[in-house]
C-alpha cells in the first residue's frame, strides 16, 4: 500500500536487517515495502555504526545492505537548514539532538509519519508529524 511520504528513523532499518530479532525484522520491513519511505544520510550513517560496532557485520554485507535500503527509499541529505530546524526541536519538544536531527528530517521532506521506535508513539509535531511505534502495531 503506497501512501504519503513517511519518514523512517535507524532502528526500523537496523530490525529489517535484523538477523536475531525475527518479530521486529518482520515488522520492520513491511514498514519499507509498503510505505513511501525516506530515510537521511544520518539514518545511513546511524545504521552503518551499529553494523560495525553492535552486530559486527561485515563491510561488503552493510554495503549490499545500503544499495537496498536506497533501492527502497529516497534520500535526504542532511545540511545547514536541517540542523537549524533540529534545534529548534530540541527547544521546543526537547528531543535529544540527534532524535530532534531525525524529526527536523521529516519535518523538511513534509512526511505525515515518522515511524520510529525510540519517541514518544503517536506523539503529533508541529501539527504535521505523527511518531509511530511500527513495533507496537
Amino acid at each position: 500500500m503506497q501512501d504519503s511520504l513517511v519518514f523512517v528513523d535507524s532502528n526500523v532499518v537496523v530490525y529489517a536487517y535484523s538477523r536475531t530479532e525475527k518479530d521486529k525484522q518482520a515488522k520492520a520491513s513491511s514498514v519499507l515495502i509498503n510505505h513511501n519511505c525516506l530515510i537521511s544520510t544520518q539514518v545511513l550513517n546511524e545504521y552503518c555504526n551499529v553494523c560495525i560496532k553492535k552486530n559486527f557485520i561485515p563491510i561488503p554485507d552493510i554495503q549490499r545492505d545500503i544499495n537496498e535500503i536506497l533501492n527502497n527509499c529516497g534520500l535526504y541529505i542532511v545540511d545547514e537548514t536541517t540542523i537549524s530546524k533540529a534545534l529548534f526541536v530540541k527547544n521546543r519538544y526537547g528531543f535529544s539532538y540527534y532524535d530532534s536531527l531525525v524529526i527536523a528530517s521529516a519535518l523538511e521532506c513534509e512526511c505525515s509519519v515518522l515511524f520510529s521506535e525510540d519517541m514518544q508513539h503517536g506523539q503529533i509535531i508541529e501539527n504535521t508529524l505523527k511518531i509511530i511505534n511500527p513495533f507496537l502495531e
